[in-house]
């Protein structure tokens, strides 16, 4: 791996994360937790595979991600972050409030995938009515999506569960949806932009923050 050689803890942190790919890795590994090869590359369109195991060997090497074998004899390995690789939860909130006024200005072939909401989710949207019976809200489906838990006044994301059963489901272009969790669209401009409610509509204006 190349260095930039500067006794500076910024630098050093980017000589390990810094590359083109890297946080986009840990990004999904925080998404979906531990994960086989081709889950991870599902998640990253545009990579090639080379470069994802050049990159997954150099996030081990650093502690950051760790290797697991399959039990089986034939299996794939599964990747997990790390202690350290966890920590970078942090770092990747600061990116995304960073970058999040650039959202509307993505190109419109822009790739969107519905489980990238995860992370927003997460960050942006409250349980607003916390003494109300607990609500799951499923975005996407279960190949691509999140189940998102209101309760007791807080708000918990995870991989959609084959055996969870949504007060209401949602779906629509990423662009709206994006909007949506920002508080930058009101729900009744987004349902007219193609987003789709099945089930409680009450559930999904339980979470979502006042449009600006």
């Amino acid at each position: 791996m190349k260095s930039y050689g500067q006794l500076c803890s910024i630098a050093r942190a980017l000589d390990v994360v810094g590359d083109r790919w890297t946080l986009l890795i840990v990004r999904e590994l925080l998404i979906q937790g531990p994960s086989r090869f081709g889950e991870v590359q599902r998640g990253l369109p545009g990579i090639a595979t080379n470069l994802l195991t050049q990159r997954l060997r150099d996030l081990e090497a650093n502690g950051v991600v760790t290797r697991e074998p399959s039990p089986s004899a034939t299996g794939a390995p599964t990747y997990r972050l790390t202690e350290r690789g966890m920590a970078l939860d942090g770092v990747l909130r600061e990116l995304l409030k960073w970058g999040a006024p650039t959202v509307p200005e993505a190109p419109p072939e822009a790739i969107f995938q519905m489980h990238w909401l995860s992370q927003p989710a997460r960050f942006l949207l409250q349980d607003h009515r916390p003494s109300e019976p607990a609500v799951i809200i499923r975005f996407g489906t279960l190949d691509d999506g999140l189940d998102l838990t209101a309760a007791k006044g807080a708000v918990a994301v995870r991989p959609c569960g084959s055996d969870t059963n949504p007060n209401a489901g949602v779906t629509g272009p990423g662009p709206v949806l994006v909007a949506l969790l920002q508080g930058a669209m009101p729900l009744e401009l987004a349902l007219a932009n193609g987003v789709r409610i099945d089930g409680d509509a009450s559930a999904l204006t339980r979470i979502l923050p006042p449009a600006r």
